[in-house]
């Protein structure tokens, strides 16, 4: 997978610092998958769920919730 931006991220990281090894840590197993369905992509993360056109991360025990626009 490819994401186009982290700008937005690297600014929660800011604001919510409690998540920003977390972050890292989402940001870096993204870039190395390959999903092609959301089911690939629960593969890896299981909580992942499908929301209209989004797909909504849970993140830190579901403290946060990371919302993205993946293309598949």
């Amino acid at each position: 997978m490819h994401l186009i931006s982290t700008g937005k991220l690297k600014q929660a990281t800011l604001k919510y610092p409690d998540v920003e090894k977390i972050i890292k840590a989402f940001c870096k197993t993204i870039k190395q998958a390959e999903g092609q369905n959301l089911l690939d992509v629960q593969k890896i993360y299981r909580d992942a769920e499908s929301v209209g056109n989004f797909t909504v991360f849970n993140i830190k025990g579901n403290k946060y919730r990371l919302i993205l626009d993946i293309d598949y």
